[in-house]
């Protein structure tokens, strides 16, 4: 037992050190990608941005990045552990036929955790974050949930009985995470045989969507089979708009809005329900409750989008945005070290002191209050609030130095 215990933690040790980070080194990659796609779709006159959206989403992947940092751990453990006392075998990473095997039982997997994170409550109260946006393109991509650990790993126990090493487990999910990106689009149209086999961005759109025939359909991750095999695959129609985002509008751009707003309807419902089985049923019921009765009928003609227009005073430039996106990925990689004072051409975008530190600082992080069109990260120190000359909150520290305010300010 303290054999299998010590290898558990030195599993754990290799992973945080070799494993944690291809996100992180990926996100210049997203970011090129999402001002091509933004430049193309500007090109050719599609309206496929917004860009208070498309920040809110990147600021909902930088805070689920947070928080797997501590999840995925622990998830990872758990993994190793029925690994290593439950396994039937063990397979070899140097077999490339095992390697497509192991990818192919992942997406396998995966089909059925995203299926049940769009028909049990509970879970759709995690995945809603990922369907909250009212566009679609390449930054919807990154606009992942931070709850996802509580649920999704139970799933995957079955490779690990299977005798799949942990190593392959993550290399594989890394490559099915990766591969999802790109659907993520609206430039991108059919593609022919591939939209029978693949998951390709046609398909995807529809399980974004929120029409009638959208909901509840096209789970897979890499491959459509899955879809094809259990009845769940729908094609994307051409003479019906497709309409994203959910059916209860979010209208908010706060990621701590976005990743609790649905728990706490749960949890209004429950204490409203009488008895013990029906307070149960509403945590596992599909979303909508058990019934029989088809949902309510969605208009494509009559929906619009959530807009909410910022004061003049508060209203910056286009240069800001990519200048946030660097910054955004200059906290995710989570170097503790000193940074010296960030001053972009934008007014009192950025400051940071020369002696900041992560122990100094609680790391609360939420989204903007007060004007919607700002989202704002906030590292909170135990001092009292102040205002500053745009109407944003940030935190003034008197003994110890640090500006704990970070704040994007663009364009509407």
């Amino acid at each position: 037992m303290r054999l299998n215990f010590l290898s558990v933690v030195e599993a754990l040790h290799n992973e945080r050190d070799k494993t944690m980070n291809p996100i992180v080194y990926a996100i210049p990659v997203f970011m090129l990608t999402i001002l091509l796609e933004a430049w193309v779709a500007r090109r050719r006159g599609v309206a496929v941005y917004d860009i208070p959206d498309a920040i809110t989403s990147l600021h909902h992947g930088l805070l689920s990045q947070v928080t797997n940092a501590f999840t995925k751990i622990a998830t990872l453990g758990i993994y190793i552990a029925v690994y290593e006392a439950y396994r039937f075998t063990e397979w070899s990473m140097s077999s490339i036929p095992l390697w497509i095997l192991a990818l192919v039982l992942y997406d396998l997997c995966y089909y059925w955790a995203h299926r049940m994170y769009h028909e049990v409550n509970v879970m759709w109260a995690s995945h809603v974050v990922h369907h909250s946006s009212e566009y679609y393109n390449l930054s919807t991509a990154l606009r992942q949930t931070s709850t996802g650990a509580l649920f999704g790993w139970v799933f995957y126990l079955p490779l690990a009985v299977l005798g799949i090493p942990w190593q392959m487990l993550v290399i594989v999910g890394l490559i099915d995470l990766l591969y999802q990106y790109w659907v993520h689009t609206e430039l991108i149209g059919r593609m022919g045989v591939l939209d029978r086999i693949l998951v390709t961005p046609s398909n995807h759109r529809v399980h974004h969507g929120q029409n009638d025939y959208c909901i509840d359909k096209n789970y897979g991750g890499i491959l459509v089979l899955w879809d094809r095999l259990f009845g769940t695959f729908a094609d994307e129609r051409d003479d019906e708009k497709i309409c994203y985002g959910i059916r209860k509008p979010l209208h908010s751009f706060s990621p701590i809005k976005g990743n609790l707003h649905y728990y706490a309807d749960l949890w209004q419902m429950s204490r409203a329900a009488k008895g013990w089985r029906a307070k149960l049923g509403v945590w596992v019921a599909p979303p909508g409750g058990w019934t029989d009765e088809p949902i309510e009928h969605f208009e494509p003609r009559t929906f619009t989008r959530f807009d909410v227009q910022p004061p003049r005073r508060c209203v910056g430039t286009w240069r800001c945005s990519p200048r946030c996106w660097c910054l955004l990925f200059r906290i995710s990689s989570v170097w503790p070290r000193a940074w010296t004072e960030a001053r972009p051409r934008c007014t009192r975008w950025a400051f940071w002191s020369r002696r900041w530190r992560w122990g100094r600082c609680s790391s609360v992080l939420s989204g903007a209050s007060g004007w919607s069109r700002c989202v704002c990260w906030r590292w909170v120190c135990r001092s009292p609030p102040c205002r500053s000359g745009l109407g944003l909150r940030r935190r003034c520290c008197s003994r110890v130095r640090c500006w704990c305010c970070v704040w994007a300010v663009w364009s509407g």
